[in-house]
């Protein structure tokens, strides 16, 4: 592994465990209110063609943290659209 990947696996790691904290508060307490819904849809949006670019050009860093991400905003969504 070169520098180059281990920064792209470090920039991976560390956005994608930035949603941990939010997700764990969404799911624990199922409140919503201070989260915009079109904030997350675009979001999402963005994360699936970051995915989507990931797979094309065959980046284990960009399809793993993509995945994992776009995982973390569809339980979000999820609850912000289950307890409005």
């Amino acid at each position: 592994m070169n520098l180059i990947e281990i920064i792209g696996y470090l920039a991976a790691f560390f956005t994608t465990i930035s949603f941990i904290p939010q997700v764990i508060k969404v799911v624990k307490e199922k409140q919503t209110r201070n989260i915009s819904l079109q904030m997350y849809l675009i979001f999402s949006l963005g994360i699936t063609f970051w995915l989507i670019y990931g797979i094309l050009i065959n980046s284990l860093p960009i399809i793993l943290a993509n995945s994992l991400t776009l995982t973390f905003a569809i339980i979000i969504l999820s609850y912000k659209i289950k307890y409005k």
